[in-house]
């Protein structure tokens, strides 16, 4: 039987490894991979039977890159503390890994936000490839965040989900889209993209239309109505952000990229 590795990243996850790696007890190991938390994560994933490696983080392709190869062999299936891999999807995996038709493979996600099932403005499929032929797969090292994989191969499609446990407030919800927000600016910057007055009105509101409409936000009701509304938020504040660093930039604080 191939061997199948689950690797679940951690920093101060004592609220939620326990569940997560007991529903990750269908696989051959499993991998902790810490960033050297504070809390008692480590000591509940040991007391699970959990393998625990300490890592120094500099961002998240760099730390799934080196869980890759710490493991070495055969297959990895990562998975975050707050998912939780169902019977049915732990049966999928393995069928597909012995199969290997393919060198990795993506799974959609359910994603409960604010304790909601969310189905609409693009929460749903939400394809994540996690599941991953070691050798075959690595992360692109200049995607921080928003990790994106690199295959040697075909990439294959789960039909069963994973279940993500999505921001459980508004407030945790707010703090992670202001650091997606600036590193998303950030990117933007670097490409040479210019920031022009009237995107600040047009592309919160293309944000929202594509959220609501396009993307079926409007299925969810209030609830999805008021995520679009923060998600067109957030992207007033990246080009509010962009704006900010070309400021930066005509005020002498740094050189401008060459615009693409």
């Amino acid at each position: 039987m191939t061997k199948l590795t689950a690797v679940v990243l951690t920093y101060n996850e004592a609220q939620h490894i326990e569940a997560c790696l007991s529903a990750l007890a269908f696989a051959d190991a499993r991998l902790v991979f810490d960033s050297f938390s504070t809390d008692e994560t480590m000591t509940l994933a040991r007391r699970a039977g959990a393998d625990v490696v300490q890592h120094r983080f500099e961002d998240y392709a760099h730390q799934r890159n080196a869980a890759l190869e710490a493991v070495g062999e055969g297959w990895v299936l990562f998975v975050d503390a707050d998912e939780r891999v169902t019977p049915a999807l732990a049966v999928e995996v393995r069928a597909a890994i012995e199969r290997a038709d393919a060198v990795g493979y993506r799974i959609p996600r359910d994603n409960y936000i604010f304790g909601r099932l969310t189905r609409g403005a693009g929460w749903y499929p939400d394809y994540q490839t996690r599941l991953l032929q070691v050798g075959r797969a690595h992360y692109d090292p200049a995607r921080q965040v928003h990790e994106v994989v690199l295959l040697d191969g075909p990439l294959g499609t789960l039909r069963e989900p994973l279940v993500h446990h999505n921001y459980r407030d508004v407030r945790q919800f707010m703090d992670k889209q202001r650091r997606y927000t600036r590193y998303d600016a950030r990117m933007l910057y670097e490409q040479g993209l210019p920031a022009r007055a009237r995107q600040l009105v047009l592309q919160p509101l293309r944000h929202f239309r594509w959220r609501f409409l396009t993307l079926g936000g409007w299925r969810d009701g209030l609830h999805g109505l008021r995520l679009s509304v923060l998600m067109a938020w957030y992207e007033l504040q990246k080009y509010r952000e962009l704006r900010r660093l070309w400021a930066e930039n005509k005020n002498g604080a740094g050189s401008a990229p060459t615009p693409s």
